[in-house]
């Protein structure tokens, strides 16, 4: 994909963690690219680096090195404002836990972003969190707390409060995981919708093959690296089974050199 055409452009990313005098390499070199308007799934086991890559783009966290360039912004040389800006700029974040103020209205939730804008009333924040609960299938249950509203309802006020900055980029970390399969599906709808009437950029970090069917474009990581960056759903399923098919390998030999 050529530069020119990327929102996210990451090349030869690497992320280490010191664990005591243990280090863990997360990323181990990825080059990732993603066009403005993409629905993109990132899938794979556990401890495959998914996660680590979602902070990076989120920046949440910086890469230990490589390059990181968002909307023609280099994103390593920033500082942790510099990258805060960029976050309430850029990015919109659903987590699967909700994260909800379980004393607020779900009005209030979606609005609570809006009070680090300067410049706008409290009639227009109001009005601009009504109009998203009213979007994501929620304006009779604008005066509802959280604990009032059920799993999917409570995420559609998540998404609602990720898009009251006007994002152009919705990053979901497992947001269907407190879910069962019906309202799954009719959460991963709304981001199919979004990503469709909206053009935002969707990014989706999961470990559910059904959820990750829903993107465009599967990315499938293992041990830091990017093994399967595909739009055939099929193909990153394959990708998947050698992944699991490799790690119980891993497991296997493990425990029988400890038991040797």
């Amino acid at each position: 994909m050529p530069e020119s055409s990327s929102l996210i452009s990451i090349s030869n990313v690497k992320k280490s963690y010191q664990l005591e005098e243990i280090q863990v390499d997360a990323l181990c070199g990825v080059d990732l690219e993603i066009a403005s308007g993409e629905f993109v799934a990132l899938v794979g086991a556990s401890g495959s680096g998914k996660s680590t890559l979602m902070n990076t783009l989120g920046c949440l966290d910086r890469p230990t090195s490589g390059s990181y360039r968002l909307a023609g912004k280099e994103i390593v040389t920033m500082n942790r404002d510099q990258r805060a800006q960029i976050r309430n700029e850029r990015i919109g974040f659903v987590f699967q836990n909700f994260n909800l103020l379980n004393r607020t209205s779900a009005l209030e939730n979606v609005e609570l972003p809006l009070l680090y804008q300067k410049g706008l009333s409290r009639t227009d924040r109001r009005q601009r969190a009504s109009q998203l609960l009213d979007r994501v299938g929620l304006g009779d249950r604008q005066q509802h707390h959280p604990g009032q509203l059920s799993g999917g309802q409570q995420q559609r006020v998540a998404v609602a409060r990720a898009l009251v900055n006007e994002p152009s980029i919705l990053l979901g970390d497992e947001p269907t995981g407190n879910l069962d399969s019906r309202t799954s599906r009719d959460v991963i709808q709304l981001f199919g919708e979004l990503n469709e009437r909206d053009s935002i950029t969707i990014i989706l970090v999961t470990h559910d093959p059904d959820v990750a069917r829903a993107a465009k474009r599967q990315v499938v990581l293992r041990d830091g690296l990017i093994v399967c960056d595909t739009t055939d759903f099929n193909e990153s399923l394959e990708a998947l089974r050698q992944s699991s098919t490799l790690q119980n390998d891993a497991a296997e030999n493990s425990e029988a050199s400890q038991n040797a």
